[in-house]
């Protein structure tokens, strides 16, 4: 085969590689609000609300609130949000603080592109909290909703198919007087699907067929 012929096969090849990997890019459209059913994103206290109510030498009072992500339609991969914890003390100070207890957290994804459901577990120890601090954190388990993932799908619940959610791991609460919204905490994760390449792959193949091509250009000058 003549090297202009092998030439021509690769960048078609490689062009081929890249609108593939166009046309497998989608969307998908989650939410975090559920709350009827066996499907409830709450506390473990059956609520939205937690407040450190009955923890001995708590101090002033202090709630953390969860903001649910109503609906929201993301590319994929990309990085997404999965809603908002909000931690509010009106009596806290940089000298005066409120104790919360352990609790646990069940938040829900619904996954209205695949029809889906998966639940993420979180768990705190709990911790202090004055008006510029906060030692709660949040231990998230699993990690991984989707392909591979053991006991995550609730029973019931369709396939995920290739799509796969992500959460990072842990969610630190932030002090009542942090940030743009005072206490909030975005929960952050990621989506992704075994069907849609990476584009640095996609980045590394296109860089390799180009490679090739002013290789073979050279030795055909040569």
């Amino acid at each position: 085969m003549k090297l202009g012929r092998v030439i021509q096969i690769a960048l078609i090849a490689g062009a081929v590689l890249m609108l593939a990997a166009s046309a497998s890019a989608s969307t998908i459209t989650y939410s975090t609000n559920l709350s009827s059913g066996s499907y409830i994103t709450e506390f473990s206290t059956g609520s939205l609300v937690l407040d450190n109510t009955g923890v001995i030498g708590s101090g002033a009072s202090a709630t953390l609130t969860y903001d649910p992500n109503t609906g929201s339609t993301s590319g994929v991969p990309s990085n997404i949000d999965y809603g908002n914890f909000v931690l509010a003390c009106t009596g806290c100070t940089s000298g005066n603080g409120v104790t919360f207890g352990s609790f646990t957290f069940d938040l829900f994804i619904d996954d209205t592109t695949d029809n889906a459901i998966g639940e993420f577990v979180g768990k705190s120890t709990g911790g202090t909290v004055y008006s510029n601090s906060s030692t709660i954190d949040i231990i998230w388990a699993p990690v991984q909703l989707g392909p591979g993932t053991s006991g995550a799908e609730p029973t019931g619940s369709a396939s995920f198919g290739p799509t796969y959610f992500l959460i990072t791991n842990p969610t630190g609460i932030v002090a009542p007087n942090s940030g743009i919204v005072h206490g909030e905490t975005t929960v952050q994760g990621y989506v992704s699907s075994t069907a849609v390449p990476e584009p640095a792959t996609m980045a590394l193949v296109g860089g390799a067929f180009i490679g090739l091509a002013a290789l073979a250009r050279k030795r055909r000058r040569g």
